[in-house]
């Protein structure tokens, strides 16, 4: 890549009070996903999962989806979810069955196995959460979640 001089670089639009502050938004939702995904993580390993795979799981828990289906509910990619997917089956935590809309893609729906991992996970994920939420106003939870869910829909729109 060429890089020009300096002086020739094109000068940014000025940024609105609002425009600074989604920035902040951004560049902390990008630390917290961070410590969250750490976090995920060693929940996760109390399931024998890796949070990758809680995730997946995650998508197909209240019903058996598509690989596609799930990208979407995730917010990650079809080939993403279906890399885990393929993992998750191999191992017992998760099956494909017949799609009666789509004869090419399969549903992909939790096991048995599947579901005791989450459960696993379950016995310490809620209390990790109850204890971190008592720092927090709960009101102020509720604005946080529905400006996240704002977000995302204006995101998806674009």
């Amino acid at each position: 890549m060429t890089v020009p001089p300096r002086e020739d670089w094109p000068k940014p639009k000025r940024q609105t009070e609002g425009g600074a502050l989604l920035t902040d938004v951004v560049l902390a939702t990008f630390r917290l996903n961070a410590r969250l995904m750490e976090a995920a993580q060693d929940l996760a390993a109390q399931g024998g999962i890796t949070a990758a795979w809680w995730q997946v799981l995650g998508g197909v828990l209240d019903e058996p989806r598509s690989v596609a289906d799930v990208g979407r509910i995730m917010g990650v990619s079809r080939q993403a979810v279906q890399r885990i997917a393929d993992l998750l089956v191999e191992r017992g935590l998760a099956e494909y069955r017949p799609n009666p809309a789509h004869r090419r893609a399969k549903l992909l729906a939790c096991t048995e196995a599947g579901y005791w991992a989450i459960r696993r996970i379950a016995m310490v994920q809620h209390p990790w959460t109850s204890e971190l939420a008592k720092s927090v106003d709960l009101d102020d939870l509720r604005t946080t979640l529905s400006t996240m869910q704002t977000l995302i829909t204006k995101l998806e729109e674009a």
